[in-house]
Order: structure tokens, then C-alpha cells, then sequence
């Protein structure tokens, strides 16, 4: 897709959904002697969330893990869109679009797996982080260079930024 349509794409979006591991983490999972789970965030895709909020636009996660590790970030980043133990990502978006009110055409999506595919084509913007699966990158619209867990939920959102601030 060339660079005019991924930007007039990206001018419509006002709300920006993420699947968790893999893309807002790198994937690996940490367990302690007890068997706590951790995750690492980067603190730069946090700072997406916050300049995307500056311009209008709402962030939220969709993951099919029941993390306790991601409802306390998301809690932390005032996202409210948050949605754990999705196993059918396409249904979540329907309910999402019937309660907010916004067309798939104004929601992007980022996502890095083979449970992300239907709905990497089902909306308005769709993207993967630089080291998704050939599955993921086959339907994205956009190819990230960062990998995930590693600020690619950041180069996303500045992107998006980016086409925001030259809407006419």
C-alpha cells in the first residue's frame, strides 16, 4: 500500500487497538519460584498511549491472556478499552464498533500472531510489529520496523499522529 493511502487511512483513526504479548510486550513470559507471572512493557509504547490521547484518539487491548500483570498497565495508562480472555478478536470488534458508535474505518489494529489475522482485516488501519509472524504481516497494511515489546506500538501511534497533524 503506498504511503498516500496508509496516511489518509491513518487521518480517520480515532481509536487504536493492540493485542498484548508480542506487541506490547516481546513475547516471553517470566515466572517466579512461586509462579507469578511478569511481563516487561516498554515505557515508550506507555508514552503512545499519552500522545495519542493528546490528540483525541483512545487506545485499547484486546488479548486472549487473563494477565493480571496487563490490567494493572492498563490501569496505569487510563485505558479504558480493555479486553482479556478474547479468544474471537472479530466478534470484539462488532461489540466495540455497536457500543462506541465508530466505524472499523476509524479503528486501527495491531497485532503480531496467527489469532490476529481476522482482525487485521476487518479494520481501518491494520499493523504488525517488525518481527510479526508471515501470517500477520501477510494482511497488515502496516510493517513496523520496531519488533515487539520494543516501542513498535509507539512508532504506530506516531504515525498515525503524524497524519493527524496534516488533516485539512
Amino acid at each position: 500500500m503506498k504511503l498516500a493511502e496508509l496516511t489518509a487511512r491513518a487521518r480517520r483513526i480515532r481509536l487504536v487497538l493492540t493485542d498484548c504479548d508480542g506487541v506490547l510486550t516481546d513475547g516471553g513470559v517470566y515466572y517466579s519460584e512461586r509462579g507469578e507471572e511478569m511481563k516487561r512493557f516498554n515505557i515508550r509504547d506507555g508514552m503512545g498511549v499519552v500522545r495519542l490521547r493528546e490528540y483525541g484518539i483512545a487506545s485499547g487491548i484486546m488479548t486472549g491472556e487473563m494477565s493480571p500483570s496487563v490490567r494493572t498497565r492498563a490501569a496505569k495508562l487510563q485505558i479504558e478499552e480493555l479486553h482479556l480472555g478474547i479468544k474471537d478478536k472479530p466478534a470484539c470488534l462488532q461489540e466495540i464498533v455497536a457500543r462506541t458508535g465508530l466505524s472499523p474505518n476509524e479503528i486501527a489494529f495491531i497485532g503480531d500472531d496467527t489469532n490476529d489475522v481476522g482482525i487485521l482485516g476487518l479494520v481501518g488501519f491494520s499493523a504488525c510489529p517488525g518481527d510479526a509472524t508471515s501470517f500477520a504481516r501477510a494482511v497488515a497494511d502496516f510493517h513496523c520496523q520496531t519488533p515487539g515489546g520494543h516501542g513498535c506500538f509507539r512508532e504506530l501511534a506516531e504515525f498515525i499522529i503524524a497524519a493527524q497533524a496534516t488533516k485539512s
